[in-house]
């Protein structure tokens, strides 16, 4: 699934009366880049051009099926999204909720804020040559929201139509004032009409994409590698959106069956970066010759990423997870401060909350701003939401995890299961029983760690692990009782919270409701979020939800790291600017720079 560009297009306080027109435009600020910038600060306007940058499958695909990253079914090509298509806008990365035109070269809020006007960049044209037009706009909203993954259709279900006004220019027009929907429009990717032309759209498997990014595909290998070659005839170039980015002339991405073959070929020199996201790994195994005289680099590079929510979450339209107190049993059984030693070499902190290392997290009692949104749905709520904001169980002092397992065992008991005749079993004598799945190898001795605990408490686990595409099915289906989740890192959450906790997406298959959340006030919180005015009323909607879902124990929270572990080749020329707030594999995709040529 590609990752969708979160961003802005209001100047908040200055909408209130008449439209505006503009290059760029801040949910929230004034955007930082004025008229007339050259380039981005992070960017190196005067990075050379050429070489090649080899990579490896970034997570656990070992293969892939399509190009269609906007489709169901199937696995996506690496990198596909990020190199071959563009959006109306893109964020910078050093701002929050801001963005700057790219397709469209003119974006315009009309004053009752109910629709969205973009106008098309003169230059702007895909791959096959074609201009971009706002026919091909329309198109690629239509197919998304008709034929393409169900997230799609949640995310703009507030948009009531595209409409052609003329050869360049679209309207968004929206059926209400969601102050989100005109960041989602000018996020929303654009292909062209041609594109497979006479084919299903959610049927397009290997037909190259016909789009405008910087890249094409140059050959592939179901199962081995796919090549990007740069475009030469990329429109963008120029672009002070784009000026300094997308530097290399090749991208190759190689797959490896398991982590341990992708390690030993970075090592020997098959590709050229990896992010490691096991502690083990960087702690023992990126360490060497090769490291101490310089020709690789093993370096922690800071961001100010939100680390959002990951952990093992329960799906509760499955029985055995409908009661909280079963849920708040189930956390009490992670010991994290043991893992922490001595699985992850202490380079963690935990998850706290749904926004952690954010401003967007609820912390001790709930302020004024969060009692305003809480106090009307009082008779809705957990009493304890009005309470101290909850946070995960410890064993380092503070408690155990005899003191946890024993409080996990009276909420158990209180939900209607006790320890008999060698499991926990409820009034009908049926065993409590969950399978955790995972599709991460590396999962497994921590997963068995976890189920040790579970067992204590009477609890029959079944571990299990299955291929990405299998896992990816069953989610897909919510069949599943446990698995891993990982929620993107926000920095203004906005209307893919509806995808994330509304009602509705649990009962849409393919959504990323995994929990099967159903609650009306989660509903009018994040309603709360989307229509937020200022940052400061965002926050304060975020940091009641957070609150809300945190007495709801939905997950067993993991981990976080500050920083990406990336390791790479010394022969990259790289920004002395960092960006803020960034993924790794992007920011090496689009900022470095070939310094030294490769070794073939």
């Amino acid at each position: 699934m590609t990752h969708l560009i979160r961003n802005l297009l209001l100047l908040s306080a200055l909408i209130s009366h008449a439209a505006w027109a503009a290059h760029a435009f801040s949910l929230y600020d004034v955007p930082k880049y004025q008229a007339g910038f050259t380039h981005f600060e992070y960017l190196n306007p005067n990075a050379p051009k050429g070489g090649e940058l080899y990579l490896a499958n970034p997570d656990a695909r070992t293969s892939f099926d399509k190009f269609n990253p906007f489709s169901l079914k199937g696995v996506t090509a690496a990198g596909l999204s990020n190199l071959m298509f563009e959006t109306l806008a893109i964020n910078s990365t050093d701002e929050v909720a801001t963005m700057y035109g790219l397709l469209a070269e003119d974006m315009q809020l009309a004053s009752d804020r109910l629709s969205m006007t973009f106008t098309l960049h003169a230059n702007a044209k895909f791959n096959n040559g074609d201009p971009v037009t706002a026919e091909d706009v329309k198109h690629s909203f239509t197919s998304l929201i008709t034929k393409g993954a169900p997230q799609f259709k949640m995310i703009f279900n507030d948009v009531k139509q595209c409409v052609v006004l003329d050869e360049r220019t679209v309207r968004f027009d929206f059926k209400n004032k969601n102050r989100e929907l005109p960041l989602i429009v000018g996020g929303m990717p654009v292909f062209s009409r041609k594109w497979a032309a006479g084919t299903a759209f959610d049927k397009i498997q290997l037909t190259a994409p016909i789009a405008s990014g910087p890249y094409l595909i140059d050959r592939y290998e179901i199962g081995r590698m796919i090549s990007f070659k740069r475009n030469p005839d990329y429109w963008a170039k120029d672009l002070p959106v784009r000026r300094g980015s997308f530097n290399f002339d090749r991208i190759v991405y190689r797959y490896y069956k398991d982590d341990v073959a992708r390690l030993e070929a970075f090592m020997a020199g098959e590709f050229d970066a990896v992010i490691e996201f096991k502690a083990k790994n960087w702690a023992r195994s990126y360490k060497g010759k090769k490291f101490e005289n310089g020709e690789l680099i093993k370096a922690t590079l800071k961001h100010s990423n939100g680390a959002g929510m990951q952990g093992f979450v329960m799906n509760m339209r499955r029985p055995q997870f409908k009661d909280v107190r079963v849920r708040h049993a189930l956390v009490l059984a992670l010991d994290y401060e043991w893992m922490n030693r001595q699985l992850f070499y202490s380079q963690y902190k935990r998850i706290d909350s749904f926004f952690s290392n954010s401003e967007l997290g609820a912390h001790g009692l709930p302020n004024e701003a969060e009692l305003k949104l809480l106090e009307p749905m009082r008779n809705q709520l957990d009493p304890a939401v009005f309470g101290e904001a909850p946070l995960p169980p410890r064993t380092d002092g503070t408690s155990s995890l005899r003191a946890n397992l024993l409080q996990a065992r009276e909420l158990l008991k209180q939900a209607g299961w006790e320890y008999k005749d060698g499991a926990l079993r409820n009034a009908q004598g049926e065993i409590f029983k969950l399978e955790i799945m995972d599709d991460n190898p590396s999962l497994a001795r921590i997963i068995s760690v976890y189920a040790r605990n579970l067992e204590k408490l009477g609890i029959q686990v079944k571990q299990r692990t299955a291929d990405f595409a299998l896992v990816q099915k069953r989610m897909e289906e919510f069949d599943f009782d446990m698995t891993s989740i990982r929620l993107s890192d926000v920095v203004s959450p906005g209307s893919e919270m509806f995808d994330i906790f509304g009602s509705k997406a649990a009962d849409t298959n393919g959504s990323s409701n995994s929990w099967g959340l159903k609650d009306p006030a989660v509903d009018k919180l994040v309603t709360a979020m989307v229509s937020a005015d200022s940052r400061a009323e965002l926050v304060a909607a975020s940091r009641a939800l957070d609150r809300v879902l945190l007495h709801k124990y939905i997950v067993v929270p993991h981990w976080y790291s500050a920083t990406h572990r990336v390791a790479y080749r010394n022969r990259f020329g790289i920004p002395s600017v960092s960006p803020k707030y960034y993924q790794a594999d992007r920011y090496m995709i689009s900022n470095w720079w070939e310094k030294t040529p490769r070794n073939k």
